[in-house]
């Protein structure tokens, strides 16, 4: 059968020259007799493995010296506990950003464990956009400020970071992670699940300044304690050693286009072409405010849930699938992370064309 292009939020695509090369590699990897998933994560091989995924991870992000590199299980919701627990040093005060359902997910787990501020909140907009950093008051008392930069269920992103001062920023970043340059000096801790942009799920990456480590709550639990998986590779218990080895290859696939900038490009004028239409079209229309739209999750609706859902199907009859949105939202939604190329995005163009000149 012929690959779809597939538009899921996640569990997202993987590109196919990523896919076959651990086809090939699945039951014997290289000369070692075996396949990774049965490699002891202490052994020699795994720990090459490990070290190169950190090494060209830190090279396309362009993580600076006095940070450390985690690659943990549980997904980025698991660090929405760990957070607070491993940064709540005392005042067990931090200040959210409630842009989105999952920012809102993050800011009501670290309540459980000290007291949060909602210092801005598009909630009663339904998170049409991301609110505006600059007009904020971040508390001077807060240990940290935490972010959620791309909202993958409303389509919105953040264009400007904040200022927080000396207060560490803290940024979710599972939905845009290695989709466009950041300055990771910015931040205090950036956290991602991988079924996006780096690989299959299940894994999650935190890179964390390491002045921020030995902070953590008595009662965190020691895999969920950042300072005890640094001093343990990562390795606190059996990693998920074929998702690091997954992000590996994905790491190198992405340094082979050009790395971040090069696939920045890239991913602008995927967004472009969808955003393009989308302002023209007679039938379809976006739904979060221009100024604030995701360059990763392309949100919107006919205005007719029969029209969405016939849209829906047409698309899959022609090879688009897993566009159906989220349920808080509607339409559909359009997820064009690094792994989906712009002919995705024009095919997509060309289906909604032929859609609306049915429909009209």
């Amino acid at each position: 059968m012929e690959r779809v292009f597939n538009f899921s939020a996640g569990p997202a695509a993987i590109a196919q020259s990523i896919l076959e090369k651990a086809r090939d590699e699945l039951v014997c990897y290289r000369d070692k007799g075996m396949s990774v998933m049965e490699m002891s994560h202490r052994s020699p091989m795994f720990e090459e493995i490990l070290a190169d995924t950190v090494a060209v991870f830190k090279n396309l992000m362009g993580v600076p010296d006095g940070y450390d590199v985690l690659f943990l299980q549980g997904g980025a919701t698991q660090q929405f506990s760990a957070v607070p627990l491993n940064l709540w040093a005392g005042r067990g005060k931090a200040d959210y950003v409630d842009s989105g359902n999952f920012a809102h997910l993050a800011a009501e787990e670290a309540k459980r464990y000290g007291t949060v501020k909602i210092t801005a909140s598009s909630r009663e907009d339904n998170y049409t956009y991301v609110p505006d950093v600059d007009r904020i008051s971040w508390s001077e008392d807060a240990d940290y400020v935490h972010i959620t930069t791309n909202n993958t269920i409303y389509g919105t992103r953040y264009g400007t970071l904040p200022n927080t001062g000396k207060t560490p920023l803290v940024a979710d970043m599972s939905s845009n992670i290695l989709s466009e340059p950041y300055d990771v000096s910015k931040f205090g801790v950036i956290y991602a699940g991988a079924q996006k942009n780096i690989g299959p799920a299940g894994l999650c990456v935190v890179v964390a300044r390491h002045d921020l480590l030995g902070r953590a709550n008595p009662l965190c639990p020691k895999l969920l304690n950042w300072e005890d998986q640094q001093k343990n590779d990562g390795m606190v218990n059996t990693p998920n050693t074929f998702g690091i080895y997954m992000a590996k290859l994905g790491f190198e696939w992405l340094k082979g286009l050009g790395g971040v900038p090069a696939v920045y490009e890239q991913n602008k004028a995927k967004a472009a072409l969808l955003y393009d239409f989308l302002d023209n079209s007679k039938l379809f229309k976006g739904t979060a405010q221009r100024e604030h739209r995701s360059l990763m999750n392309v949100t919107f609706v006919t205005g007719n849930k029969d029209a969405d859902e016939a849209f829906v199907k047409y698309a899959a009859a022609h090879g688009l699938v897993n566009l159906k949105g989220h349920r808080n939202v509607g339409g559909m939604r359009a997820s064009i992370y690094n792994a989906m190329p712009v002919e995705g995005a024009r095919k997509l163009v060309d289906v909604m064309k032929a859609f609306e000149r049915i429909e009209n």
